[in-house]
């Protein structure tokens, strides 16, 4: 049996070049680990990168680098389940991290979640995504379109075209540049009564799962955002940040500030010590609700549009996304 440490470091590896959107090579994958923590250099990830080849988890494109098979796809997921406890945790930490958006000069990265679906259905999309936009029920107006012929940034399946919208995530961002450690606590499916906030109905904890709680509901298709815009009740999806009470004056001016920017679905910060819309928070503590940034992309799920997303996929500069 292998040591338990290089398997480890191999599984770090399999992520890294799984969220790559492009073939990754020795040098760019170090660089990677070393963000995450890893004291780990070229020469080693080689050493890795070797075995992960053997063992039928990547395949090799040239001087490009490489990319994960299907195989090494199964055995990334399916790998060190008590790795990944938190796993979702470290993702959102290091998105809000690398998060340099500036509500003053509008400028600056954002996380986004990039979906996929048919060209066919290019127009339907555009049609019910600008019919969400301004709602309140997503964060940003703005998207980002990629397809095969034009872009690199990301690699898209045959016959597909991409879609960026911003993510949740952002806020975390604003709030860590200001100084502000987020916590977060539960992704959940929000209960929209008379066009307001009533209570969270399903909650996931962060710190408990392996898989993203929004991409969970997502998949169990729980929504009705078509029906909350058009009759102001219905079930949307949400997020719950905990934040320490001595920060809750400057969040609400950061929230005030973002929003003025175009930002929305940040819902005001509740009482310290009190639950929010249903759910529980810690001694000493506030909670925050924000809206999911894939609301729109759940909207046309509704219309039975066919369409994969990866939440909390990248960052992109937000100067580069287009009003809808």
């Amino acid at each position: 049996m292998m040591d338990p440490q290089i398997e480890r470091k191999l599984i770090e590896i399999m992520r890294v070049i799984h969220e790559s959107d492009k073939p990754i090579g020795a040098r760019a994958i170090a660089d990677e680990l070393n963000n995450r923590g890893y004291d780990i250099g070229e020469r080693a990830v080689r050493y890795h990168l070797r075995i992960l080849d053997e063992r039928g988890f990547t395949r090799k494109h040239g001087y490009a680098g490489r990319t994960l098979t299907e195989l090494g796809e199964s055995e990334m997921h399916d790998a060190l389940i008590g790795d990944r406890f938190g796993f979702v945790i470290s993702r959102i930490e290091e998105m809000a991290f690398r998060t340099t958006y500036n509500p003053e000069t509008n400028k600056g990265d954002v996380v986004v979640n990039v979906s996929y679906f048919d060209k066919d259905d290019f127009e339907t999309v555009i049609d019910v995504l600008s019919y969400t936009a301004n709602s309140g029920y997503t964060i940003s107006s703005r998207v980002k379109i990629f397809e095969e012929e034009t872009d690199t940034e990301i690699s898209l399946p045959p016959g597909k075209i991409g879609i960026a919208t911003v993510c949740s995530v952002t806020f975390d961002g604003l709030m860590l540049k200001a100084g502000i450690p987020v916590e977060p606590a539960y992704g959940g499916v929000m209960q929209i009564e008379n066009n307001a906030p009533d209570r969270f109905l399903d909650l996931i904890s962060y710190s408990g799962t392996s898989i993203d709680p929004i991409k969970v509901f997502m998949t169990r298709k729980p929504t009705s955002v078509l029906e909350v815009l058009e009759h102001g009740n219905g079930k949307i999806l949400a997020n719950m940040r905990q934040v320490n009470s001595s920060a809750y004056d400057r969040v609400k001016e950061i929230i005030e500030k973002a929003e003025k920017a175009g930002l929305k679905g940040c819902l005001p910060p509740g009482d310290v010590d009190e639950f929010l819309y249903g759910a529980p928070v810690e001694i000493g503590k506030f909670g925050i609700a924000v809206v999911g940034g894939i609301n729109g992309i759940c909207a046309l799920e509704e219309t039975g549009i066919e369409i994969v997303t990866d939440p909390i996929s990248t960052v992109l500069e937000y100067s580069s996304m287009s009003e809808l």
